[in-house]
């Protein structure tokens, strides 16, 4: 009933076989015609990607300040990019490398200063007169202040030390044994010491006291011109136009009745401190066990003024008396 259907080719199913038969030459290797474009190209993808990372390495190397081929356009057409750049190009003010107390981290090299007093102290079995608390004193407030003005009466073995402890300010020593002087100073000639006179003996310390209680003695004005007798007028010009920041009394020599005793050297400090244009200044007296030295720097600097006695040391922080009218000699 149906037409008969003449069978399929014997060829086909081979065919059909043969077609669906995965064609593992092309799976397992390249073909021989395509291979050596592959291989170029991912030999210039190699190349082109080690470029980029060359340039990208490059950029994070070089230093940020050098300016870009763009930023040297932009300032051939921006005058403000061109104003800014020559105002970076301005050399700026040079900062000492290496500041005065405390040392910093860009500190690379010891204080000329620091370095001396090193090599003497460690070479000399003589120290200063002043113990270590005493010392420990004033260089708390050298930390505060330093580098500033120092006047220290007298000259001794430990003014290398205080010079040192005030690197990069001014340190004078006044001194009344000439001899001494250049004695000290062929040793350590970086110190600035000047020779002064006095005409006062320990035995007259009564009789000064008394005088120094007068009304001329109350007037704050620079001691060139004071009236009151207590005040020293023979220092160089220098030393009374300058506002010292510190000023320590442990000369002229006291320790006998013809000696010129440090009446006068304690009257004279305050009144410099007083005749400041303004702020305070930190003034120590040693030898206060001695009568002198005791009964001087209490009246003439002040018991109110006094902030610390360690030892035979006293602390006096007295301020500008220019600064506020009227302010009595003594709070």
């Amino acid at each position: 009933m149906y037409p008969t259907q003449e069978p399929f080719p014997l060829s086909l199913p081979s065919l059909s076989l043969a077609k669906e038969k995965p064609d593992t030459s092309r799976t397992m290797r390249p073909n021989k015609n395509q291979s050596p474009i592959n291989i170029k190209i991912i030999t210039l993808s190699l190349f082109f990607l080690l470029f980029l990372v060359l340039v990208a390495w490059s950029s994070f190397s070089s230093p940020r300040s050098n300016p870009s081929p763009k930023a040297e356009n932009d300032d051939l057409t921006n005058p403000s990019s061109s104003l800014s750049t020559d105002e970076e190009d301005q050399p700026k003010p040079s900062t000492p490398a290496c500041p005065s107390l405390p040392l910093t981290p860009t500190c690379t090299k010891t204080p000329p200063s620091l370095a001396n007093a090193l090599v003497h102290y460690v070479t000399t079995n003589i120290t200063p007169q002043q113990t270590l608390k005493e010392i420990s004193v004033t260089l708390r407030v050298l930390e505060k202040k330093s580098p500033c003005n120092f006047l220290v009466f007298g000259l001794g073995h430990d003014s290398l030390m205080w010079t040192s402890l005030n690197h990069g300010g001014r340190t004078v020593f006044l001194e009344e044994d000439k001899a001494w002087i250049e004695q000290i100073t062929e040793k350590l000639p970086s110190l600035e010491a000047y020779h002064v006179t006095y005409d006062t003996r320990v035995h007259q310390a009564d009789g000064l006291m008394e005088t120094g209680m007068g009304d001329e003695c109350k007037v704050v004005s620079d001691p060139r011109f004071s009236k009151c007798q207590l005040a020293l007028k023979g220092f160089p010009s220098d030393i009374y136009d300058m506002e010292w920041d510190l000023i320590m009394v442990d000369a002229p020599t006291g320790y006998h009745d013809e000696a010129p005793g440090r009446m006068t050297a304690i009257y004279t400090a305050g009144l410099m401190a007083r005749n400041r244009e303004n702020g305070e200044t930190d003034v120590f007296v040693h030898d206060v066990d001695r009568v002198v030295e005791d009964k001087f720097s209490k009246a003439f600097l002040c018991e109110g003024y006094l902030t610390e006695q360690e030892g035979r040391l006293r602390h006096f922080i007295i301020p500008s008396h220019k600064t506020r009218s009227g302010r009595p000699f003594c709070p």
